[in-house]
Parts: C-alpha cells; sequence; structure tokens
C-alpha cells in the first residue's frame, strides 16, 4: 500500500500537535520517591516530552484507536512489573502490594509526561536486584550437600509474590546450589566453580550499577506500546540506531537475533545466510550460556547480563571468531552445552539472494526432478532502482532467473518455494513474486486506519511457472510470506505444505519523532541540556550513555527523541479473510518444532482479532480440492510407517513436556542420571534415523557432516508434489486440473 500521501499529511497534523503540546504547560510531575541503597535513577524531560506525544500518536493515529484509560493503565502495569521481574526472583509480595496505588493512574500519568512512578518502581527493583546478588556472593562461602533430595524451582511465573526475605533467601540459596551442582556435573572442581559463580555475580553487579534513564524509559516504552499492540514499538535513540542498520538490511556479526528469558540469552530467530544459519547447529529457542572470542580465549559466562551487554559480546568485526556454549531448544539448563564455533561476517540482508537446488525423488521405479527456492526474505534495492539501475537486486528478480535455470537447463518437473523462517519483507516484491505463478490478477488487500480497503494486484501478464507448484511454510513465515502462501492457495495455483505460519498481518509505518517536533524547540532543549551537562562531562557523546542519565544528542547537540513504529494498517487475502491472528493453514500440516503456545501472534494478548472484509473479484486457476483430499490420504499413509516422523513427534512431546516444567532436583547423582539418560535417548534417536537413511551409526561426541543433515518437512513436500504430478497425469499428459506443464 502507498501511505506516501497520507504520511505527508499525518506529518503535518503531527507537526501541529507535536508543537503545540510540547510548547503547552503541562503539569509538573509529582515528586519522585527516593530508594535507599541504590543511585536513584529519574527521568528527563526529552522523556517526558516523548512519552506525552507517544500517547498522541497511538490515541490518534494507531489502527486501534484505542484511547488511554485505567483498563490499558492496568496492562502496562502488570506488563512493566512482567518486564522486571518475570520469574519473580526479586520483588516482594509487600512491593507489589505497595506498587498496586500505581496500577489505574499510569494513563493520566503519561498524558502528563509523569514518569516519576515507574522510575521509584525500577529504583526499588534494582535495590533488590543488588540485594540477592551480595546475597548469593555470600553464599557460595557455605558448603553443600548435593546428595539431599531437595529441588530447586527456576521458573515462579504463575506463583505467588514471596512474602519475606527469609522465604526469599531460601529460594536464592537454592539456585545457587543449583548452580553449583550444574557446573559440578560438568566435571569442574569446586574451586574452579566457586570461582566462576564468584565472576559471574560480581559482573551482574558491575552490570547494574551502568543502568541508565535510556535503559529503564525503553523497558517502560516497551511495557506501553506492547500493551497496545504487540507491532508497535517505540526505540529510544540508542535502539533506534540498531534499528535503523536491521531497516538498511546490514548487520555485522554471527546472524541471530536475541533475547532474554528466565535470565538467560536465548535465540530469537536465526538470519538466513548468516553464520549461525550455515552452521547448521543454531536453531530458534537454543539458549547461549557462555561465550568466548577467538579460537582458543576464555569463556565468559554471560547468564543473567543483560542483554545488550550479551550481544555486544556475541557481535564482532567481521572475519573475527567467536565460540558459543549453547544449551539446544528443548533441553534442560542442565545439560551439557554443546560448544560452536563461528566466524562473523558482515551480512548483508539485501544479499540474502532467493537459492535453487535440485532433488530427484524416485517414485514407481521413475525419477522426478523437483526444483527448489530458496526464498530467506523479500528484499528489494529500492534505492539501487529508484537510480535507474537495470541490474538492481529483488527477490522477484532473482527467483525468476532462478525458474529460467530450472526450467531450460536443469529441466525439473516442479518447483517448490521454501519460505521456513522467512519474516516478510517488502510487499511490492510479495505481489510481484506472486505473478510469476499466476497471470494477472489481486494479490493482497490493505485496509487503513480510516477503513478504506485498497486492493494491490500483478499487473504483469504472463507466467514465469506454470507447472505443478508448492510451497513450504512454518510457524516463522510471517508478513509478506503469509500474503504470497496465501495467493498461491486462495488462487489454486499450488499446494501449501508445512505448519501454520505466524499470523502477523498487520502493517507498521516507522515515525521518526525528530521530524514531529519543530527545530526551534529541539534547539532550546539542547540548549537546557548543555547547560545541566556537568563540566566534568563537555558535551555527550553521540549515542552514548552518560552514568543514570543518558541525554542523547547527533553531532550538532541536538537532542534525539528516537522513533516509533506504528500500526496503521492490516492485510487481508483475496478471498477476504485477515492473514492477522490465524496465518495461513497448511493443506498438509506437519508438527511444528517451534512451541505453537509460545511463538505466533495469537500468542500476544495485544494482538489486533482475525476479521473479514469482501473477497477480491479474482478467478481461480484450478480447483484442487478432490486432489488434495487424495494427496492427504497418500501422505497420512506414508506418516503411518515413517521412522523419521515417528522421531519428530517424540522430540516434539519431550520438548513439550520439559518446557512445562518448572523445579529441577539437586541432587547430583539423580540431575547426571537424568542429563544422561537424555542425551542416551537423542543419540538412540540420531541413528535410529541415520540406520532408516542407510547411514552408519554414530557414537557419543562424534562430529556429523551438513551433507548427513535430515530435513523431514522438505523431504516428505517433495514426496507430496510427486504425488501430485502422478494424480494430475494421464497417459503421459497432465489433466486440465492445474495448468499445462511448461517445460
Amino acid at each position: 500500500m502507498d501511505f506516501k500521501l497520507f504520511k505527508e499529511m499525518l506529518r503535518r497534523i503531527l507537526m501541529i500537535t507535536f508543537t503545540a503540546a510540547a510548547l503547552a504547560c503541562s503539569a509538573a510531575p509529582k515528586a519522585q520517591k527516593m530508594v535507599d541503597g541504590v543511585q536513584n535513577i529519574k527521568p528527563d524531560e526529552q522523556q517526558s516530552l516523548v512519552c506525552r506525544e507517544v500517547v498522541q500518536l497511538i490515541e490518534n493515529y494507531n489502527y486501534k484507536k484505542i484511547k488511554l484509560n485505567d483498563s490499558i493503565s492496568s496492562v502496562i502495569f502488570d506488563r512493566y512489573i512482567k518486564a522486571l521481574d518475570p520469574s519473580r526472583y526479586y520483588f516482594l509480595a509487600s512491593d507489589i502490594k505497595e506498587f498496586e496505588k500505581y496500577r489505574t493512574t499510569l494513563d493520566d500519568d503519561f498524558r502528563i509526561g509523569d514518569l516519576s512512578a515507574p522510575f521509584y518502581i525500577f529504583n526499588v527493583y534494582l535495590k533488590r536486584y543488588n540485594d540477592r546478588v551480595n546475597y548469593s556472593l555470600a553464599q557460595l562461602k557455605e558448603k553443600y550437600d548435593f546428595n539431599q533430595n531437595d529441588t530447586y524451582t527456576y521458573d515462579r511465573e504463575k506463583m505467588p509474590w514471596i512474602t519475606s526475605t527469609t522465604a526469599l533467601d531460601d529460594v536464592w540459596k537454592k539456585r545457587v546450589k543449583y548452580e553449583l551442582v550444574n557446573l559440578k556435573i560438568a566435571g569442574t572442581d569446586q574451586a574452579k566453580n566457586i570461582e566462576t559463580l564468584t565472576k559471574r555475580y560480581e559482573n551482574l553487579k558491575s552490570q547494574a550499577a551502568k543502568f541508565n534513564n535510556q535503559d529503564v524509559f525503553q523497558i517502560l516504552m516497551d511495557s506501553f506500546t506492547e500493551a497496545i499492540d504487540p507491532h508497535t514499538n517505540y526505540f529510544n535513540p540508542r535502539n533506534a540506531e540498531t534499528f535503523n542498520q536491521e531497516m538498511s538490511r546490514s548487520i555485522e556479526g554471527i546472524g541471530a537475533t536475541l533475547q532474554l528469558e528466565n535470565e538467560v540469552t536465548k535465540i530469537v530467530s536465526v538470519v538466513p545466510g548468516g553464520p549461525a544459519f550455515k552452521s547448521k547447529q543454531i536453531n530458534a529457542g537454543d539458549r547461549i550460556v557462555a561465550v568466548a572470542q577467538g579460537v582458543d580465549g576464555e569463556f565468559e559466562d554471560i547468564i543473567g547480563w543483560r542483554i545488550d551487554n550479551a550481544v555486544a559480546k556475541i557481535k564482532g568485526p567481521k572475519g573475527t571468531t567467536v565460540r558459543l556454549k549453547v544449551i539446544p531448544v528443548g533441553q534442560e539448563l542442565s545439560s551439557k552445552p554443546i560448544v560452536i564455533t563461528l566466524v562473523r561476517e558482515k551480512v548483508i540482508l539485501a544479499d540474502q539472494s532467493a537459492k535453487k537446488s535440485v532433488k530427484t525423488i524416485q517414485s514407481d521405479g521413475k525419477p522426478y526432478k523437483i526444483g527448489i527456492i530458496d526464498v530467506p526474505a523479500f528484499y528489494a534495492d529500492f534505492k539501487a532502482a529508484n537510480a535507474g539501475d537495470p541490474n538492481y537486486k529483488s527477490t522477484t528478480r532473482d527467483v525468476r532467473l532462478l525458474i529460467d535455470t530450472l526450467k531450460n537447463i536443469d529441466k525439473v518437473d516442479a518447483i517448490v518455494m521454501d519460505l521456513r523462517a522467512n519474516g516478510g519483507g517488502s510487499l511490492v516484491e510479495a505481489i510481484d513474486l506472486t505473478g510469476l505463478f499466476i497471470d494477472k490478477g489481486p494479490v493482497v488487500q490493505v485496509k487503513d486506519l480510516r477503513g478504506a480497503v485498497e486492493v494491490d494486484e500483478d499487473k504483469n501478464a504472463g507466467v514465469a511457472w506454470s507447472g505443478p507448484f508448492g510451497v513450504m511454510i512454518d510457524r516463522l513465515s510471517a508478513s509478506a510470506s503469509e500474503i504470497f502462501a496465501g495467493a498461491i492457495q486462495d488462487y489454486g495455483r499450488g499446494v501449501i505444505m508445512g505448519t501454520q505460519s505466524y499470523g502477523k498481518g498487520t502493517v507498521q509505518s516507522s515515525i521518526d519523532l525528530n521530524r514531529l517536533v519543530e527545530p526551534s524547540l529541539l534547539q532550546k532543549m539542547a540548549a537546557v541540556f548543555k547547560k545541566a551537562q556537568p563540566e566534568s562531562q563537555p558535551g555527550a557523546k553521540q549515542g552514548a550513555p552518560a552514568s543514570s542519565s543518558s541525554v542523547v544528542v547527533d553531532k550538532d547537540g541536538t537532542p534525539q527523541l528516537g522513533v516509533i513504529n506504528l500500526t496503521m494498517g492490516k492485510f487481508y487475502r483475496i478471498n477476504g479473510n485477515s492473514t492477522q491472528h490465524k496465518g495461513v493453514i497448511p493443506d498438509f500440516n506437519f508438527p511444528s518444532v517451534y512451541p505453537m503456545d509460545k511463538i505466533g501472534e495469537d500468542t500476544e494478548p495485544s494482538a489486533l482479532p482475525f476479521d473479514m472484509v469482501k473477497p477480491s473479484n479474482f478467478k481461480m486457476v484450478a480447483d484442487l480440492t478432490d486432489v488434495k483430499m487424495k494427496l492427504l490420504k497418500l501422505h497420512n499413509d506414508r506418516m503411518a510407517g515413517s521412522v523419521a516422523y515417528k522421531i519428530l513427534q517424540e522430540d516434539i512431546a519431550d520438548s513439550k513436556k520439559r518446557d512445562g516444567e518448572t523445579s529441577i532436583s539437586l541432587n547430583e547423582a539423580k540431575l547426571k542420571a537424568e542429563r544422561d539418560e537424555l542425551e542416551a535417548k537423542s543419540l538412540a534417536r540420531l541413528n535410529q534415523l541415520r540406520a532408516s537413511r542407510g547411514l552408519a551409526p554414530v557414537k557419543k561426541g562424534d562430529k556429523t557432516t551438513k551433507d548427513e543433515a535430515f530435513d523431514f518437512v522438505q523431504d516428505e513436500s517433495l514426496k507430496i508434489m510427486v504425488d501430485l504430478m502422478k494424480l494430475t497425469n494421464v497417459d503421459g499428459k497432465l489433466t486440465n486440473v492445474i495448468p499445462p506443464f511448461n517445460k
């Protein structure tokens, strides 16, 4: 959808709104309550201004058109408390009881830019945090009996808040014991283990001392905006720079998105084409527990680290080596980590070109050649295109060339598009790519915040491929991927295989808040900040924090307000269904290796709902209903005797069971036996799978090659495509169920 005209209108309106609001007299914020024993972090006027304006943006221009009220305030309150203390390790029940007076006042406070309450809550958290770390350090001097049958509850999210310091001490004493026994099982001696944990806790204290008001403000604004919807996000000036790097599609490091979960750094997604992706050893859900620099550097424990500090250790210049200790997804933290060595690269997302491969499937003594096109993202070099470069890169241009090669040189019988882990990208590319497989027609509908629906079409006559076609998706396929897969399904142009997609059907517009404020006002703010700057800190560095207060300015000294990604529209399929919330349901559904109850739009409480608009006027290419029913029976019959399918289901069931556990034994022998049993079961399943493929068994510690990696979903999807070709082929000719095969 072309938002250019609308955004210009919005910019003019907001310019007036922002300037008027910023210059207007706002109510004086309440005096912030101080917390003994910590350097109390306070908000600044810059953050107060941003908060007021974000309220106006959300109330007036967010797709939900939602007004802040006591109910929204309560949601923000709960999200903020959870963001600070998700597993209830730090706050006492008495703290939460005291904070309750702020539950329904945040909406009123935010409207006038009063941030005193949430900053006070953070300072209490900081006090409790430091107390816990100091207590843990003291506990390292105690002696522990690892033969007792006690347990440690590591996930207290759904448990009541602890009522006394004594009870909290007991939780943390068990936590220290758990960390000690976990290290002991790994094979290091007690003295080394105590040294490791001492360094860990001292490092946590050091990191806590570096918190500044930019950090607090970002946590608070995340809680605020995500209470509205999952994809309306504010980025403070420091994070805005990272966001802009991602938007420019250039990152440097291992190529993975990270987040903090229960004080452990977790991999959220792996960037196709990056070092982590190429290693084939790292997956979404894996946890990184330690990092080492170079091929022989000492590992540094990062459990409990702030996510930005952990990322700083993992990222690094192109060509340098980083080693990671990783706990694979689905395994306990007590499991022995695997060590993965990666060479950092400059990952240019726009250069993650679509790639092809060809596989031959034997069926009834006949070979079927199938081309696989892996599309990592919907990318386009708009800058080069606008400059008139005839060879600019884009998903559609790259895929068209690959289809030509597959059709004319490889002479494939069918093509499968792999959109697994494709999080989306350019809407224009999703439309154009669809046009390679259909002969003109609508592809997607977009409804803006005014309720107007626009139909975007493929207007180019002809197709690049008219033969048998399939699309693979998974839970991480989102946005533009869902538009493409949904259109292929609606037209009956091919079959969709995999798992239900993410369900991200909303449109965001990125707004630089500095562009919405009069320059004269920014100059006045700059003068105020410069005057308030201590002489010992002559001029804040661009993007650099300064103790507990961190005003970020550009090279000219102008305060930077940050960026907001605002949800302003919604996608709909041509059949009228929204891709929002429900995503795309495959014709052939596979068990998901990603937890469906934790990943996906339908897991977000604030997500926009599924709804429908009027269907577009489109003509189906083919009605595959009957064919799909026959294909499904063949697929189910194959799965009934598939060793790989059985193992996949067992792995998922075990992972789900472990994911539901909240406590763990502190008995060394029992914990070691559980770990050994898990490793033995994993090895047995691997060898069972290898045997089914005619591969020799491996022993514990043996390395497997990339060529031996098994992609069950792809393998079965190719067999479904063979079935499709056999069912639609009569006397050597394809029937009219699908278009004539274009060789």
